[in-house]
């Protein structure tokens, strides 16, 4: 099995391409030991000192590590802990805990409701496959109908990327005020 490794523009954050499907469909973000407890494989990897943050793709897994960290000594655990996963057979996740992260869901009504299907629509069409491919991932979390505020969540390695904000507002922002004349701002979720 080969794993590609592909840098992100979070320097914090690498994106592991084990050459099949991790997810499939929609994405899981771990955030601690405690969440990662769900799936062996993320479980694995916060075994390994200095990984601070998983998140799995359709076809990717992202790896956050702390500052102090380096990566020549985290690429090597990392890589094997993938490989194993994979090589062993074992379900992504224990049990019945493999609900993707998706969008949420609000209870909108009449022309609001339309105007975050467009949002929605925007950010599955144009924006996330577009995140993918620096390893993370922009969800809709909720939209203000009064001010026009759009808040997304970042997840992956978008997800404190130093770069996250210009990329929320010059292009996400910039995007969803051209396609949709009701948004107004653009924020992040934390």
């Amino acid at each position: 099995m080969f794993i590609q490794t592909e840098p992100t523009p979070n320097p914090e954050v690498l994106k592991f391409l084990p050459g099949r499907d991790v997810m499939g469909e929609g994405t899981r973000d771990f955030r601690s030991a405690e969440e990662a407890a769900a799936s062996a494989l993320a479980a694995d990897l916060f075994d390994i000192e200095g990984v601070t943050r998983v998140f799995f793709g359709p076809d990717f897994v992202t790896v956050g590590k702390h500052p102090s960290s380096d990566w020549p000594h985290l690429k090597a655990p990392i890589l094997a802990a993938i490989m194993d996963h994979f090589t062993s057979g074992r379900p992504l996740f224990a049990g019945e805990d493999s609900a993707a992260g998706g969008h949420e869901e609000g209870a909108y009504e009449g022309e609001t409701a339309q105007i975050v299907a467009e949002i929605k629509d925007l950010l599955d069409t144009r924006i996330r496959p577009a995140v993918a491919q620096d390893g993370g991932d922009i969800l809709f979390s909720k939209f203000d109908a009064d001010t026009g505020v759009v808040w997304l969540n970042m997840r992956g390695a978008c997800s404190g990327c130093p770069s996250s904000t210009a990329t929320l507002k010059a292009g996400v922002e910039n995007m969803l005020k051209h396609y949709v004349p009701e948004v107004t701002r653009v924020e992040q979720t934390l």
